[in-house]
């Protein structure tokens, strides 16, 4: 049993194998825009397939939004960030909720996906922000 524990594998996921120190909120936006486009295509289609497909395929870029900002959230910022932009994690917070449930996957309305692009936006303007300071 000893042997076993000693020769098994953990596994771990990152945002790659490689620590490699790129990062963009531009990621996570262009998935919030084709959340927005999907909820708009969906208000403008009666058909019942289309809407089902829309459904599934705008549930799959909010998982990819949420996915993006806690890289972002969990791997870019620093300590230091949240001391100067102590709104942060309320901001994170908000947005992933936004992606989820409460908001892009939760809602056809694209009024919901216009909000997590607001988000998306603040954490960008803040992200620049700390990449000129670097």
């Amino acid at each position: 049993m000893r042997l076993f524990r000693m020769l098994s594998a953990v596994e771990a996921t990152a945002h790659c194998d490689l620590p490699c120190g790129v990062y963009d909120p531009a990621q996570a936006r262009i998935e919030a825009e084709s959340v927005k486009a999907i909820q708009e295509k969906y208000q403008a289609n009666e058909d019942p397939a289309f809407r089902t497909r829309a459904i599934l395929i705008k549930e799959q870029r909010s998982d990819l939004v949420k996915h993006h900002l806690w890289v972002l959230w969990t791997d870019y910022f620093k300590p230091p960030h949240f001391e100067k932009y102590p709104q942060l994690h309320e901001l994170f917070n908000k947005a992933t909720k936004q992606a989820g449930a409460a908001g892009g996957k939760g809602s056809m309305d694209p009024a919901e996906g216009q909000k997590l692009l607001d988000y998306i936006a603040e954490i960008d303007k803040i992200f620049w922000e700390t990449k000129a300071a670097a």
